[in-house]
């Protein structure tokens, strides 16, 4: 019953990121839910009793998202971010209005 459970989990899991990958277009969040939901069925596959396999899929699966969390906590420079920093090391700002360049 509970193994049934958990692969009934990680195919919900596959849809969920699926449907949230179309709907919200936010590759980050669905990756996010596919892997929490992972971690959901792994952990219901340990209470199933199967052993040292099941115990290392679960932790290959949180291993996985511990990584990817720290990947994506990462902000990725942006082409605003590096024109503020230009602007501020040169000393100059651009007015936003008159396209002019002021000190």
């Amino acid at each position: 019953m509970r193994q049934q459970l958990a692969d009934t989990v990680t195919a919900l899991a596959l849809c969920c990121g699926a449907l949230l990958l179309v709907t919200a277009r936010s590759w980050r969040t669905a990756l996010r839910v596919l892997l929490d939901l992972l971690v959901a069925a792994g952990l219901l596959r340990l209470t199933a009793g199967q052993g040292w396999s099941a115990l290392a899929a679960a932790a290959a699966v949180i291993l996985l998202r511990q990584l990817l969390w720290a990947g994506l906590a990462r902000p990725a420079p942006t082409t605003g971010t590096v024109a503020r920093v230009r602007r501020s090391v040169s000393g100059r700002s651009e007015s936003d209005h008159s396209g002019r360049m002021t000190p």
